[in-house]
């Protein structure tokens, strides 16, 4: 009998859980959205008030979200008794690209994430094939990712021919001749110092043998 009491009660939990009010979705919290409305990750969330918290399935609903472009991560946590929590994280700009649609703005995994007037002081990346997959793209951002913060605050434009034909054009008009993507830290360093230099062309492509002219 006891064992049928026990029982019974689990049942009626369960039975409360799934077909009562009780622990049903009363709050959907939404943290990280910036540039992304909250009312956008909501609706594609594809999550209801009223619907119950356990019958919320949080993968498939991260997939879901997941589906703007804008953001790199989604994170969907069921938060008992009453809340859907979303973390998001956005994807952050590092280049834009020209195209005949508009301006694209890429992030560091050459992701083309939307079409919008890049931030100030983000650089312009030129090349043939610029997305993910292109290894002239990916040469070119791990380059601006590698290389001196003060340096990288002058480049306003990237131009990768090839993956060992990179250069950069700088706010003043100088060009940097950089090669490949080896040894960053020390063209880095080279080029910085040979910005008091006369000369419109710096060529650090082997950084122990630079010229200017």
């Amino acid at each position: 009998m006891i064992a049928v009491a026990v029982l019974a009660l689990v049942s009626g939990g369960v039975a409360a859980v799934y077909f009562t009010p009780l622990l049903s979705v009363r709050a959907i919290e939404v943290n990280g959205a910036e540039s992304v409305a909250e009312e956008q990750v909501i609706a594609e969330l594809g999550v209801t008030l009223g619907e119950r918290l356990v019958r919320v399935d949080a993968g498939a609903a991260a997939q879901r979200v997941a589906t703007i472009p804008a953001l790199a991560s989604v994170r969907v946590q069921r938060v008992y008794p009453s809340t859907v929590k979303v973390t998001v994280t956005e994807r952050v700009p590092v280049v834009f690209v020209d195209q005949s649609d508009g301006t694209h703005l890429l992030d560091s995994s050459a992701v083309d994430f939307a079409i919008a007037p890049p931030p100030p002081g983000l650089p312009r990346l030129v090349t043939e094939s610029p997305g993910v997959g292109d290894g002239s793209t990916e040469v070119a951002l791990a380059i601006l990712d590698s290389m001196s913060p003060a340096l990288r605050a002058l480049v306003v434009e990237v131009r990768a021919s090839s993956v060992s034909d990179v250069s950069l054009l700088l706010n003043d008009g100088r060009t940097v001749i950089w090669g490949d993507g080896s040894k960053a830290e020390r063209k880095s360093a080279v080029a910085l110092a040979l910005l008091s230099q006369p000369g419109q062309i710096i060529d650090v492509s082997s950084p122990d043998l630079p010229t200017t002219k």
